[in-house]
């Protein structure tokens, strides 16, 4: 048995929170809103994320970040990555003892393009950080806390971490496989909801499922790409940190970005979207630092360019789909060159 932190009491937090005490571990559940806190330890439920989900009592939540990471051997972080790094520095002031840090956030960081694991590695001493790692995969929260049968992938360089990773949350319904390629998952569970965001707007202009299923495919041959350039393993996006991960996010009535894509193909502004949605979509602030990555590194990536216009430069959908139909055909597989 091991003590487990889970910072960040959002829907993918607390089914998290739930699968580490389903393996008989004990866990904080660290929620900055009190008014969560006290939902969660007394009627055992998250309401405003997970509407009809009765948690375990054995979830217990707190809002002292330092009670949060003193008790905790393995902390799970499980917050926006437009925080991931002020939520690092306050860990970091608690830290007492070298810890595993485990991620959950699918996204870069927009003022440096970094992944995650690259922030939490800036603001953690070095000397507390015994690993880092990210949990992603094809993941649902919203079916998660039902139990059903679910399947992702811990990434870390640390075999020890890795271990540690499958012995916290791996059980018969959660099911936790290892890839060493800490870049290649980070990549994918980032850009993947660029291509939801398109998936969404696609069904919401009733362009039909042909034009869905060209996007996600040559979505991915552009994930690749860029995964590739920023040194992944192409491999790497053939699994559940790739296809697995754009599949769910770009088909699922769960999926943030999609719905938000949905919405703008509804004929919604982004604003209104995302007011709307009242959730974070990661995509929308992906899409930005993605556009700008492709164009630092030269990465040939037309879908990402033509999202980035609809989001911020006020092209229509039906202009981006133009664009995209008629560029000019070329071999479909070059090696993501």
């Amino acid at each position: 048995m091991m003590k487990i932190s889970v910072i960040g009491s959002g829907s993918w937090g607390t089914a998290l929170a739930q699968a580490v005490v389903d393996n008989g571990h004990e866990l904080r559940l660290y929620s900055r809103s009190e008014k969560s806190r006290d939902e969660i330890n007394e009627n055992h439920t998250n309401s405003r994320y997970l509407k009809n989900a009765v948690l375990p009592k054995e979830v217990i939540a707190t809002s002292d970040l330092k009670e949060a990471v003193e008790f905790a051997d393995v902390i799970v972080i499980a917050v926006p990555t437009k925080v991931m790094r002020e939520v690092a520095k306050d860990i970091n002031k608690y830290l007492e003892r070298p810890k595993f840090i485990i991620h959950v956030s699918k996204g870069l960081e927009m003022e440096t393009n970094k992944r995650m694991s690259e922030v939490i590695s800036d603001e953690i001493d070095s000397d507390k950080l015994k690993g880092v790692g990210v949990l992603s995969g094809p993941s649902h929260a919203e079916e998660l806390i039902l139990r059903n049968p679910t399947v992702v992938a811990i990434a870390s360089k640390n075999d020890e971490l890795n271990k540690i990773a499958q012995e916290i949350f791996h059980n018969k319904y959660f099911r936790i496989y290892v890839n060493k390629d800490i870049i290649g998952v980070e990549v994918g569970g980032a850009l993947k909801n660029i291509i939801a965001l398109g998936c969404g707007m696609i069904d919401g202009m009733a362009y039909g499922d042909n034009a869905k299923a060209a996007l996600l495919t040559r979505g991915l041959i552009e994930i690749t790409r860029l995964g590739k350039k920023l040194g992944a393993d192409e491999m790497t996006f053939l699994g559940l940190g790739g296809i697995g991960d754009l599949v769910v996010t770009c088909t699922s009535k769960h999926s943030r970005n999609y719905n938000c894509g949905y919405l703008i193909g509804q004929g919604y502004s982004l604003e209104e979207a995302i007011e709307k949605l009242d959730m974070v979509a990661e995509g929308v602030r992906t899409t930005k630092v993605c556009y700008f990555l492709s164009k630092k590194y030269d990465v040939y990536m037309p879908i990402t360019e033509n999202i980035y216009k609809v989001l911020y430069e006020g092209l229509s959908i039906k202009d981006c789909v133009n664009n995209l139909m008629n560029k000019m055909a070329a071999e479909e597989l070059n090696k993501f060159e």
